[in-house]
């Protein structure tokens, strides 16, 4: 995969009309121990995305309400990852069992394919039937340690049995990144004019990555939108449908406001979580891979996550003629005027980030490879702090 740019996002030159095989980017962890250290390693990452959220509401970049709202998937994204380590704990032992390996996308994103949160959705509905039929944590646990004193033998097949009966249980608690999570409405006030912020995600079927949207919009019609019972089932259809990493911000905004005439799309965020790079489970070319290869980090350090927001703002307002004798508001949107990368990217503004440990981004200071001097660069201390540079 050749790409120009630092690191590619679900807008990449990947996306074209001819057939490709996705699959030849998977892999699978068959192995226990770096199936356990793979999980640890993404739990380490959520936590620290919560404090670069944390970091972007301090220098103004988001609003409390959006973080609330970012928080919200992060945390979802980790019970999802917690649910996974769950089914794949015993990973590549003697189980008694044909069992799998988790699938991840080694190239485009470093994150699980999209088909296990597929499975996951699958077996959410039938979690409870499978609990019925399980003995409870405490009985395996009791079996467990008989088979250990009485027979003087590790209880593979009972510890693969607590493994899954430990996923669905996750899964009963709920809270999940889905494939697709649905369009919800915040509140935002207006006197005249109801203003609300929806949000949505996806996971990216192509590239395999977690995909947030919020939009903030003002509404002109009678009753609020999430309480209509025809507008709002509309919306959140026409939005999720619309929910493509190949569609630039711009084609997303202007047709949700010419499909609804009494909805203003002010401003459009669309935020890519990854790639996620790391020398010892991914093989992404470009300058990142070098970096973390040069930087030989510790287990749990050898990583970098690239973060990319994308933002359209409405610029004016003008007036379209809907019918014979109305008319109707529409947006016109500013787009990015430096260069004419407006028209490329469909975006107002697109900022690039990556979040990495100290070590790497020690030689990534070093190195400096072409492409990185406008990227920002969140860094984590070995304290767990996360520092912003630029």
């Amino acid at each position: 995969m050749t790409d120009d740019r630092p690191f590619p996002t679900s807008g990449s030159s990947h996306m074209t009309s001819e057939k490709v095989d996705i699959t030849r980017d998977h892999a699978a962890l068959r192995d226990t121990f770096a199936s356990r250290r793979y999980f640890r390693k993404f739990e380490r990452i959520t936590d620290h995305l919560g404090s670069v959220a944390a970091q972007m509401q301090v220098e103004g970049e988001l609003s409390a309400q959006e973080v609330k709202i970012l928080m919200r998937y992060l945390v979802q994204i980790g019970f999802t990852f917690k649910a996974l380590s769950m089914k794949y704990l015993l990973t590549g032992r003697d189980t008694g069992q044909f069992f799998g390996s988790l699938a991840i996308d080694t190239v485009e994103s470093g994150f699980p394919v999209f088909n296990e949160l597929l499975v996951m959705a699958n077996d959410v509905m039938q979690a409870e039937q499978h609990l019925e039929n399980m003995p409870s944590a405490e009985a395996i646990k009791q079996q467990m340690v008989a088979k250990i004193v009485g027979d003087h033998a590790i209880p593979t097949k009972l510890q693969f049995a607590l493994s899954q009966r430990l996923y669905y249980e996750e899964l009963i608690k709920g809270q999940m990144f889905w494939a697709r999570n649905d369009p919800r409405a915040v509140w935002l006030g207006g006197d005249e004019r109801r203003r609300y912020l929806l949000h949505w995600a996806v996971y990216d079927s192509e590239v395999n990555l977690p995909v947030l949207y919020m939009m903030e919009l003002e509404d002109s019609g009678r009753n609020g939108l999430p309480k209509d019972e025809r507008r709002w089932p509309e919306v959140q259809a026409h939005l999720m449908g619309q929910s493509l990493g190949g569609l630039k911000l711009v084609t997303i905004a202007k047709g949700f406001d010419e499909q609804f005439n009494d909805l203003h799309p002010k401003r459009f965020r669309r935020i890519h979580l990854g790639p996620m790079y790391s020398h010892a489970y991914t093989r992404q070319s470009g300058p990142l891979r070098e970096v973390l290869a040069e930087a030989e980090s510790p287990e749990g350090q050898d990583w970098a996550l690239a973060w990319t927001v994308e933002e359209l703002q409405s610029e004016r307002v003008s007036e379209e003629k809907v019918g014979w004798f109305s008319t109707a508001e529409r947006e016109v949107f500013a787009l990015d005027p430096f260069g004419g990368r407006g028209v490329e990217t469909g975006a107002t503004r697109v900022e690039r980030s990556i979040i990495l440990p100290e070590r790497p981004y020690q030689v990534l200071v070093e190195k400096a490879p072409p492409g990185f001097a406008n990227i920002r660069k969140f860094v984590v201390s070995p304290t767990g702090r996360v520092l912003s540079y630029r």
